[in-house]
């Protein structure tokens, strides 16, 4: 069964960026919040197979990447759960919508970098806790745990508020991007599962 559920979570996790990423290409607000929704949920399955899987000597890594992708799956239902419900009806006031709406640049929109920050510092961890004999995943994971700095300084800064009108054709290319290389780590994650929970003799 453990290996069913890792094995089913990054399929899964892997689809669901490919289908952000068709909602980035489509233009499609609600479509992006859905996915990234169910990303959020897909990887805390994940990260639990970093644990699982991990060695004595590195359950720790394991255990921080479990807490943080916790961390970021609860801020990220808050983000997208309110924008596919309260701001997606169109009863809010306007003073409510220019702190709930995503496309404000504002609060939400810095708590889902947030999400994003808590989610490369567990992939930071998972790196540390996956062996290095699935070399490129190990990379893959720690690599991806430099979008920490950004993604919390960005928002401190002001770098949104400040350049929102211009920023929507860059943003889609960065996000692009970011699913360009996370649907990879997704299909490493699935190989890497399933060899190791065989091996450790897990259904």
């Amino acid at each position: 069964m453990n290996r069913k559920i890792a094995v089913a979570a990054t399929t899964f996790n892997a689809v669901c960026v490919a289908a952000f990423a068709l909602s980035m290409l489509l233009g499609s607000n609600f479509f992006s919040y859905f996915s990234s929704f169910f990303i959020a949920l897909s990887y805390v399955a994940m990260a639990a197979g970093y644990c699982l899987c991990a060695p004595a000597q590195r359950r720790l890594a394991g255990l921080c990447a479990l807490g943080f992708a916790c961390m970021y799956a609860a801020v990220n239902a808050v983000v997208y759960f309110t924008q596919m419900t309260a701001v997606r009806g169109g009863e809010l006031p306007a003073q409510a919508l220019e702190v709930l709406d995503f496309q404000n640049y504002g609060l939400f929109f810095s708590l889902d970098l947030l999400c994003y920050a808590l989610m490369a510092l567990s992939t930071l961890f998972a790196g540390m806790a996956v062996t290095r004999d699935a070399r490129a995943l190990r990379v893959m994971l720690m690599a991806h745990g430099a979008f920490f700095v950004p993604c919390v300084a960005m928002p401190i800064l002001g770098v949104f508020s400040a350049q929102a009108a211009g920023s929507d054709r860059s943003g889609v290319v960065a996000l692009l991007f970011w699913c360009a290389y996370f649907i990879p780590v997704g299909v490493l994650s699935g190989r890497y599962f399933s060899r190791a929970l065989r091996e450790g003799g897990e259904a």
